[in-house]
C-alpha cells in the first residue's frame, strides 16, 4: 500500500483561509472515503476560525493518482463570517503532498518521552501512554504522534515526521539563500570599494 504526506495550508491568508481549510479536508475526506483512501491526521494548528495548517497521512493503491488531483491552490467562494460587509469572496489555500522520506534520522539522534494522547479521535486515540513526544536534539524539531496503537510505531511515525521537517528545513534554507544571492545583485554600493583594480 502507498502512502503519502498531503499538506493542506492558509499560508499568510486571513481568517477565512483558515476557515477554508477545514472546509478543504472535509471535502477531502470525504473524496478519500468514496476512492478508498485512509486519511490519518496526522499534525494539525487549529485556531478558533478553522486550521492554520494540517498534516495528513494518505494510504492506498491508487493515492499518488487521486492525491495529484488536488494538489495546488484549492478556491472557496463564500461570505466572509467574520467580517459580514467585506467584499471579498474568494479565499485560497494550498495544498502539497510529499513522499515518505527515504532516509530516517537514528533514535540515538532523538529523545523519546511517552505521553498520554489528548483530543478527539473515537476509538482511534490511545488510552494508554503509547502517544510519543519526540525532540530531534541537533536541529531542536519536536513532534507529538499518537496515531498508533503502540509506542513503537508512533516511534516510526516520529522519525518519518521530524524527517519530513528536515528535508523541509534544508528546502527552506536553500530558498533563503538564493533569495539572499539574489539580492546581493541589488545591492552592490557604488562608492566605498574595499579594493580597486585597473584593466
Amino acid at each position: 500500500m502507498t502512502k503519502l504526506y498531503i499538506q493542506l495550508s492558509a499560508a499568510l491568508g486571513p481568517a477565512e483561509c483558515e476557515l477554508a481549510v477545514q472546509y478543504t479536508f472535509e471535502q477531502l475526506t470525504k473524496d478519500a472515503k468514496s476512492n478508498q483512501i485512509q486519511l490519518t491526521t496526522v499534525e494539525s494548528s487549529p485556531t478558533a476560525s478553522g486550521y492554520l495548517s494540517m498534516l495528513l497521512l494518505a494510504e492506498g493503491e491508487q493515492v499518488q493518482r487521486w492525491a495529484n488531483t488536488w494538489y495546488g491552490s484549492i478556491q472557496w467562494t463564500f461570505q466572509s463570517p467574520f467580517r459580514t460587509k467585506h467584499p471579498r469572496k474568494n479565499w485560497f489555500i494550498g495544498i502539497t503532498g510529499f513522499a515518505p522520506p527515504s532516509e530516517l534520522p537514528t533514535d540515538q539522534s532523538i529523545v523519546y518521552q511517552a505521553c498520554r494522547a489528548s483530543g478527539s479521535g473515537g476509538q482511534h486515540v490511545n488510552t494508554t501512554d503509547s502517544a510519543v513526544h519526540a525532540t530531534h536534539v541537533a536541529s531542536g524539531i519536536s513532534v507529538k504522534v499518537m496515531t498508533e496503537r503502540s509506542q513503537h510505531a508512533n516511534k516510526r511515525r516520529a522519525r518519518e515526521l521530524i524527517a519530513l521537517k528536515l528535508l523541509q528545513l534544508a528546502e527552506n534554507n536553500q530558498a533563503d539563500q538564493k533569495t539572499a544571492r539574489h539580492l546581493e545583485h541589488a545591492q552592490v554600493e557604488r562608492g566605498n570599494p574595499v579594493r580597486k583594480f585597473k584593466h
